[in-house]
């Protein structure tokens, strides 16, 4: 019986400098937003520039977790802290749904109990924030498909830039109309549209914090793959799961014929995980035909 145990680690980007920027940025726009929302007792601004506090928080998280990544790994964390950057990528979703129904209850009050704004002000305020969360957005646009917890830092941005936005054209609608009931519409809509985009971050964090085989990874190809080798006979215990959100791991015991070359075969495999599949940490596990008696789970 023999076995071999390869990775290598795929290039990550360092998003350091982009978190430091945008919290920056996002920093010095919560306290100008705070600021005009106490001085003409603008809801909106103030409950918006809450919201923005919140994600400058999960930028936090994201940040941390792009950091804890790429520590070496401990006598008691094997894997090091790959798994953080799913549990940021999770944490932040769940943020979001908060600020969502933060968001959805604020705008059904004031269904009933509209504010009077200065649309002006609201305006320009809100115009800047568009412009700041998109900057910031745009941070992290190349790494949003790769990276999970990126896309969750993404999502966050992405989603305050059309809050902003919304206001900004609330603020529009109020210079030359009283249609206050408008504030809370675009609320409820935008805050439907982050929905959108925060179920798929949702659904994909809690899936790779179980363990799941990630979604960019076709595990029946995977077995096609492996059935067809002629030095297989049959394989069994095969797994597949995220070590983080840009890291993928796989593990199988494969029967094999007794002449076959060994340690080509494996070489062979672990090619072609990390070529085809993007899996760069794979152990492989060779069991000898003529012992072995292991049949539980064989495909």
């Amino acid at each position: 019986m023999a076995h071999e145990h390869t990775h290598t680690h795929s290039e990550v980007k360092d998003y350091g400098k982009a978190f430091a920027i945008g919290i920056a940025l996002n920093l010095i726009y919560i306290i100008i937003e705070a600021s005009y929302g106490f001085m003409i007792n603008s809801l909106a601004l103030i409950a918006d520039a809450g919201h923005n506090l919140s994600d400058v928080l999960g930028l936090l998280l994201a940040w941390g977790a792009s950091y804890l990544v790429k520590k070496a790994a401990t006598e008691k964390h094997t894997y090091g802290f790959r798994k953080s950057s799913v549990l940021a990528a999770l944490l932040n979703a769940l943020i979001l749904l908060v600020a969502i129904g933060a968001i959805t209850w604020e705008a059904i009050g004031r269904f009933g109990n509209p504010q009077i704004i200065e649309g002006k002000i609201v305006m320009i305020v809100a115009g800047i924030g568009v412009l700041i969360n998109s900057a910031t957005a745009l941070l992290f646009f190349s790494g949003r498909k790769q990276d999970l917890n990126i896309k969750g830092a993404f999502l966050h941005m992405a989603a305050d830039a059309g809050i902003s936005l919304g206001v900004v054209i609330v603020g529009v609608a109020l210079i030359y109309t009283s249609l206050h009931w408008l504030d809370p519409l675009i609320s409820i809509l935008i805050a439907l549209i982050i929905f959108w985009g925060t179920w798929g971050l949702l659904k994909d964090s809690v899936n790779l914090a179980l363990d799941a085989v990630p979604e960019n990874i076709d595990k029946k190809d995977i077995e096609q793959y492996l059935a067809s080798l002629p030095e297989i006979e049959k394989f069994h215990d095969l797994h597949i799961w995220a070590l983080s959100t840009t890291e993928t791991a796989l593990t199988v015991h494969a029967v094999v014929h007794h002449a076959c070359d060994r340690n080509r075969l494996i070489e062979a495999i672990s090619d072609q995980l990390k070529h085809k599949y993007n899996i760069i940490h794979s152990t492989i596990q060779l069991e000898d035909l003529s012992k072995t008696d292991c049949t539980q789970n064989q495909i």
